[in-house]
């Protein structure tokens, strides 16, 4: 799953703070998060959340293991060729598992590439490698660890928006209050981000709501996420061209862009 890059969506997502008129003090330890939380329920009261979602977050727990995490990323530095082999064992392998699951629904990637422009090869590449096609989505409640990352003080700028949205997502009824994510509140089978998940969730499915936990959700949203960060339908995605540079929005490292073109490029 992805736990490298957090930074590549912070833009697109600020707008969801607006309206907190004061932000609740960060901390640095697990002792003044009651506390905080206290103060941030009224910030993202201002900030539109019901009170299923003020439920979610005071019922919400510290996360050590996410902060653990956090403090230990060291950011992706393999050259391409020992990156494919840990992430994906080979490109031909890899791509096809791809092939495979494309053509156990062709209909469903047709009607997506038909409607955001975005080829089944890549969507498959990102769900593959984000959680192994969906068989590790993480085990850290996501509410308590988008919660703690906001209130740490070392990034509490950028995850106070998704924390924000993921319990508007509450109240929404498109994420549990318990349902469980990676580590730095990623959710669901490609791993949005909740600010992203809020934003371009889209129901692919055709069941009237947006789960991410439902991979026909998530492709769909993963689709309209690439379409509207700049996806050009039609057009070559190598390396150097526009729709290469729109990967970088999904994920920063060059590697992990390189891998999703080569795998998408060989299932065609």
């Amino acid at each position: 799953m992805r736990r490298t890059l957090l930074k590549f969506l912070a833009a697109a997502t600020l707008s969801l703070s607006a309206g907190a008129a004061v932000a609740a003090s960060c901390g640095n330890t697990s002792a003044g998060f009651d506390a905080w939380k206290r103060e941030f329920a009224a910030e993202a009261q201002r900030a539109g959340v019901g009170q299923r979602g003020i439920d979610a977050l005071m019922s919400a727990g510290y996360s050590s293991y996410t902060i653990k995490v956090d403090r230990s990323q060291k950011g992706v530095k393999y050259p391409l060729d020992e990156f494919i082999r840990i992430r994906l064992g080979s490109v031909d392998g890899f791509a096809a598992q791809v092939r495979k699951r494309r053509d156990q629904n062709p209909q469903f990637f047709r009607s997506i590439e038909q409607r955001y422009g975005v080829p089944a090869g890549i969507l498959l590449a990102i769900h593959g490698m984000e959680t192994g096609f969906g068989r590790t989505m993480g085990n850290v409640p996501v509410v308590s660890s988008i919660t703690t990352v906001a209130y740490d003080c070392r990034r509490a700028s950028f995850f106070t928006p998704h924390a924000i949205a993921a319990l508007k997502m509450v109240d929404r009824g498109m994420l549990s209050p318990s349902q469980q994510g990676a580590a730095h509140g990623e959710l669901g089978h490609t791993q949005f981000l909740p600010g992203n998940a809020l934003r371009y969730g889209v129901d692919g499915n055709g069941d009237g709501r947006v789960d991410f936990y439902n991979q026909f959700d998530a492709l769909a949203s993963t689709a309209n996420f690439l379409r509207q960060k700049g996806w050009q339908p039609g057009q070559p995605f190598g390396q150097g061209t526009a729709n290469f540079r729109v990967l970088n929005e999904w994920n920063a490292a060059t590697v992990y862009q390189q891998a999703i073109a080569l795998v998408a490029q060989k299932v065609g």
